[in-house]
This record gives C-alpha cells, sequence and structure tokens, in this order.
C-alpha cells in the first residue's frame, strides 16, 4: 500500500509539470488529428470529444504508471510463477491472468518473438514474464546519460539480479538469441528510419516498419510470434493478456506462424483494436510515428 501511495503522490506532481509544460502537444495533436480521419472512415465512437480532453487523459494515465514504474516495480518482480497462483494480491495491487491466456503463457516459456507496444504499462511485463519463468531478452537502445541507462538496465529491467534487457546490435545476434530458446522481445510501434524499413499501413496511413520482426520470421519461419498486454479493469487490478500473433487479426487467420512479408500487417491490426478500445493508453502518440511519410505534419 506504501508503494503504491508514492506511485500516485508522483503522477500527480508529473502530471501538473507535465500539464503546465504542455510537454509533447504538438506530436500529439498531429497524431490525433489522423488518428480522429481514420476513426471517422470507421465510423467509430472514439475521439468524439475535445482534444484538450483527449491530451490530459493520455498525460494522467502515462504519469500514473510512470509511477508504478519507480515504485511499483517491486512487486511485479515478487509475483508467482505457477500460473495456479493467480489471481493474487501485492502491495494493494491485484494481479490475474485472463484465462484464455494461461496456454499461451505456457507455449513462451518455449522462446519465440514476443511484439509489444508503448501501449498501457507496457514496461511491467518485462519483470512479470521473468516471475513467470518466461527467457525474456528484451531488446533495447541504451539511453543517455550512461548513469540513468545503468539504473534502467541493471535495477529496474533486472529480475533476481540479472537484467533482461539486450542491447543486440544486428539482426543476426537476435537469431542467435531464438535458437537459444530465449523470448525475443521488440517494441515494434514507431516509425522506422532505416533503409531497409519495410512499407505498411496504419491507421489508414502509409507507415515505416521495423524490418526485424520481417528478417527474423525470413530465417526462422516457424517462430512463434506473441502479443500481450496488461489490462486494468480498475486502478489497482492488473490483467495479463497474452495471444498468438496470428490469432489477433483477420488476415490469413490459417496461418501458424504469420509470413515475414505480413507479421508487421497483423501486428498492426492488433495495434488498431487496443487503440479503438482506449486510444488514450496508446503512447505512441507522443512518438513522430509518421514522420518519413508525413513529415510535413510535424512542423
Amino acid at each position: 500500500m506504501f508503494r503504491y501511495a508514492l506511485a500516485r503522490i508522483f503522477s500527480v506532481i508529473l502530471f501538473a509539470f507535465l500539464s503546465i509544460s504542455g510537454w509533447k502537444r504538438s506530436t500529439v495533436y498531429a497524431n490525433y488529428r489522423l488518428a480522429k480521419k481514420w476513426n471517422s472512415s470507421l465510423n467509430g465512437k472514439i475521439f468524439t470529444g475535445r482534444f484538450w480532453r483527449f491530451y490530459y487523459k493520455l498525460l494522467w494515465n502515462l504519469c500514473r504508471h510512470g509511477g508504478e514504474l519507480l515504485f511499483c516495480f517491486p512487486l511485479f518482480k515478487e509475483l508467482p510463477r505457477e500460473l495456479e497462483a493467480y489471481p493474487c494480491s501485492r502491495g494493494g495491487l491485484n494481479f490475474e491472468i485472463d484465462k484464455s491466456s494461461v496456454a499461451v503463457v505456457e507455449e513462451m516459456r518455449k522462446g519465440g518473438i514476443f511484439l509489444t507496444a508503448h501501449y498501457g504499462n507496457y514496461e511491467a511485463m518485462g519483470p512479470w514474464f521473468c516471475c513467470l519463468g518466461i527467457p525474456l531478452a528484451a531488446s533495447y537502445i541504451p539511453v543517455k546519460p550512461g548513469w540513468l541507462n545503468r539504473i534502467l538496465e541493471n535495477h529496474i529491467r533486472a529480475v533476481g539480479g540479472k537484467t533482461y534487457s539486450v542491447n543486440a546490435k544486428s539482426p543476426r545476434e537476435f537469431l542467435r538469441l531464438l535458437a537459444g530458446g530465449r523470448l525475443f522481445c521488440l517494441l515494434s510501434d514507431q516509425d522506422s528510419r532505416i533503409q531497409s524499413a519495410e512499407v505498411g499501413e496504419f491507421m489508414g496511413r502509409g507507415v515505416h516498419n521495423n524490418p526485424v520482426p520481417g528478417f527474423l520470421l525470413k530465417h526462422r519461419p516457424e517462430t512463434p510470434v506473441y502479443i500481450c498486454w496488461i489490462e486494468e479493469p480498475d486502478s489497482r487490478t492488473k490483467r495479463l493478456h497474452a495471444q498468438r500473433l496470428s490469432t489477433c487479426a483477420p488476415i490469413a487467420p490459417e496461418v501458424a506462424a504469420p509470413a515475414a512479408p505480413v507479421v508487421m500487417q497483423h501486428y498492426n491490426a492488433w495495434l488498431e483494436s487496443r487503440i479503438a478500445e482506449e486510444p488514450t493508453l496508446w503512447y505512441g502518440f507522443t512518438h513522430r510515428r509518421f514522420y518519413s511519410v508525413l513529415p510535413d505534419i510535424y512542423k
């Protein structure tokens, strides 16, 4: 309870600071306008209010998850390995695993590819997976300054004194992780600005996707691909969802493992469904997701 209270206090202070400073407001607004047009084309009911209401709710969700990252992560590092032990409670938070996801979590213990997004409390899945006995290897780019990167790698992104983050410098290293039975994790919802980026579609617009998932599946076509996220029915409950990627979208559902050219198409369709459910939980709105194809909208 004490950690949860500290997280809430920190969240309020951070929210006040970001709101007053207008943090990332222009970027969020540019993405919001595109998302609203995409939603209108689907006759959807999201993005119907004023931008300010959307912006402040997005900031608040981001701040409260930031508070949990700093103060409540030790709770995620103490969760039971046995799936039968869920639901359980730690430090005022309730942890659950979606019933339809139990078998998938068992599969993930054998390794594979895990694609995730800046959606909800995505960082919390790292320690939770490690506690569940999943051999996670999460790719990341080192941050600056160096002391902050050491804190992130050796303390926040570590369970039992072992880090689960990996600074793999080439796709060949990713293949070696897969060959070793690891579950390779990759954030895949940002604009890829490298020459080998794959062209795709997201929210009805052209985008440049990360080519690494396609590369891995080209060389390891039988590798299972997973999508996971944490649902929050209320502020104290964390419910883990896990699915095989080929079951998340209506694209070639008969394919057991998505072929390399369509893996990001499946992934983007899944992320669109999550955004349609609750858009203020996707923190990709603070990134210039469409910069490679529509740079002028961010000026």
